[in-house]
């Protein structure tokens, strides 16, 4: 591994699993500090055990921005200062119909989803720009940008990721800080496990499913997701801000199979008017 983040301290919420607990794990091994922000328990702990002193778990109710002050504060008594913010955490939420859709569910997904994000990018900018210095990353996704891909509510919610990161990019540059969005696709994780499995603890049985669709020959992982947190971390992408960066094989920008690789156009033709090859 590179030791390109020595020196560096990061909150990550949701970090007790999934592409959180890659992003922890990859940062924390290139030598950055962790702040594990997340309300499971005990994977939060186990994780932050695991990985010693450079780790703390804080539990950390995204909903509640009381909780994700807390997690950007912990940063700077514990380590020092605040590097990196990942606003990752995030749920499917409410799901079904638009007219059966519970507006006290709806309220909740996107206090999750979006109002989560709008904290911790407050209390991120809040310790960073005094030191004028500091990357903050959110986690979108296609269903963000594609109508029918996702939950209605959740769709919005991610959407509102993106608009809010960019807006928030043009706000902070001025300070040097980075603002960026993540967009996996489907990636294997207990949220994937639990709609496509027999629950969150079935990653196996999500992982063969998941095979059977994947648009690169294999499902997506929480490293692969991770390794593009980290580029957008590093000081390797110095002149990105305002990005959203797909890690979807291409769904949302390359979705359809080409025609003109196989079959009949396997070798070179030019098409000129009404139909004319040579």
């Amino acid at each position: 591994m590179d030791d390109r983040f020595i020196g560096r301290v990061a909150v990550i919420t949701g970090g007790a699993g999934g592409i959180g607990e890659a992003t922890v794990r990859g940062l924390h091994a290139e030598g950055a500090s962790v702040v594990i922000a997340d309300i499971q328990d005990a994977p939060g702990q186990s994780l932050a055990a695991e990985l010693g002193d450079r780790a703390v778990f804080l539990r950390t109710d995204v909903s509640q921005e009381s909780d994700v002050a807390a997690a950007v504060d912990a940063a700077v008594t514990r380590f020092g200062q605040l590097d990196i913010m990942f606003n990752n955490a995030g749920v499917m939420g409410t799901l079904g119909p638009i007219e059966t859709t519970s507006i006290d569910d709806a309220d909740l997904t996107i206090a999750i989803n979006l109002r989560s994000v709008i904290s911790g990018m407050k209390h991120a900018a809040r310790v960073m720009k005094p030191r004028r210095s500091g990357i903050i990353l959110s986690t979108s996704s296609p269903a963000g940008m594609l109508g029918g891909v996702g939950p209605h509510v959740y769709s919005a919610t991610k959407a509102a990721v993106i608009g809010i990161s960019n807006s928030v990019a043009a706000e902070l540059r001025p300070f040097n800080i980075r603002v960026n969005t993540v967009v996996p696709g489907a990636v294997v994780s207990p949220m994937t496990a639990s709609l496509v499995a027999d629950g969150p603890d079935h990653l196996e049985q999500a992982l063969q499913t998941m095979s059977g669709t994947s648009l690169m020959g294999r499902p997506l992982l929480p490293a692969d997701v991770a390794a593009a947190a980290l580029y957008l971390a590093s000081d390797a992408a110095a002149f990105v801000t305002g990005v959203t960066l797909p890690v979807d094989a291409g769904m949302t920008g390359a979705i359809g199979q080409s025609p003109f690789a196989t079959g009949k156009y396997e070798q070179s033709v030019t098409v000129f008017e009404a139909g004319r090859r040579t």
